[in-house]
């Protein structure tokens, strides 16, 4: 439940413990780097912080948008993304220098500061540069990073870092769980999102989980019978996914809950719960170590993609090399 707390930010202690620090003190910077993945709480940390010193009966106006002083200002809509300059003289940085209006502080809120303020388009970065490094008292600027070093070292060098962690999967379940997400899809959302809980929810609509444990369950197939043209068409099918990331990582989580099941670990432990039987079957056929060493090898693929790895290539090997682990 978001009640504009610092008690509703789940599993960011590190980061709660420095906000409510400077609140206490009175002692709060110019700017805020809130760094960290999304999906893990940081916007809602920076509306916190804001109600926390503007007074909770506030909250429902900053929750909704509607407080004078406190302002989000998203990436816009079309583009590249990022705030063009022009915006930013004439909307954000008047708006900076006559806050607060209604109460002892401002804030300017900057989800995806990375996209709107990108090193490769420096405009508005250099705009705001001047704004950051003299900041006007009771006016604190939020950006909200998932990838930092985007920004203007400039910037980053302005502002106070805050860390965000990812959530852990026990956090992220319990989140599902409060959005009434069925039970049957909550281990296997929790597991492939990696600690965001938007990531979660997003693999939830339409069960799309589940069809990456349908996915993985084909190309473990395919795999194992070791069929050249199947090889190749899944290879294909696997570069041109949509999301070929989660699809490894579905892949990788469906060898992880058979090699536990090999080691004759229960259910329970089981990414695709729901499908416990089904991993049981393969379980008995491949074993701890194969499965185990997919797993690895699903990883280590991943890794390589991220290096920007060509991904036609990089499936062809995959899948030749799962084919050879059979």
């Amino acid at each position: 439940m978001n009640d504009g707390t610092f008690e509703s930010i789940r599993a960011q202690e590190a980061a709660v413990r420095t906000l409510e620090g400077a609140v206490r003190t009175g002692r709060l910077p110019g700017a805020y780097l809130f760094d960290g993945p999304s999906g893990v709480g940081k916007q809602r940390a920076a509306l916190a912080l804001a109600t926390a010193v503007i007074g909770r009966a506030a909250f429902p106006r900053i929750r909704d948008g509607k407080h004078a002083d406190v302002r989000v200002f998203p990436p816009r809509e079309d583009g590249h993304r990022n705030i063009r300059v022009e915006f930013l003289r004439e909307e954000i940085l008047p708006y900076a220098e006559f806050a607060p209006f209604e109460g002892p502080a401002a804030f300017l809120i900057f989800p995806e500061a990375d996209v709107s303020f990108p090193e490769a388009h420096p405009e508005s970065a250099n705009a705001i540069l001047k704004t950051l490094e003299e900041p006007k008292k009771g006016v604190t600027f939020v950006l909200l990073a998932e990838r930092p070093d985007r920004l203007l070292p400039t910037i980053r060098s302005r502002c106070q870092r805050v860390r965000f962690n990812r959530l852990p999967r026990q956090v992220v379940e319990e989140i599902l769980a409060a959005h009434d997400v069925p039970e049957a899809l909550r281990a296997p959302a929790a597991a492939l999102a990696d600690g965001r809980a938007d990531r979660a929810l997003q693999l939830c609509e339409d069960d799309a989980a589940s069809a990456l444990f349908e996915l993985a369950l084909r190309i473990d197939e395919v795999t194992a019978s070791a069929n050249p043209g199947q090889l190749i068409d899944v290879a294909e099918e696997l570069a041109k996914h949509e999301d070929l990331g989660s699809a490894l990582d579905g892949l990788a989580l469906f060898y992880r809950d058979v090699a536990l099941a090999s080691a004759g670990i229960g259910a329970e432990r089981f990414a695709f719960k729901s499908q416990a039987e089904r991993v049981l079957q393969r379980a008995s056929r491949l074993g701890a170590s194969r499965a185990a060493a997919r797993e690895e090898l699903l990883r280590a693929t991943r890794d390589d993609l991220e290096a920007n790895a060509n991904k036609q290539v990089a499936m062809d090997a995959l899948i030749f090399r799962l084919r050879d682990a059979r």
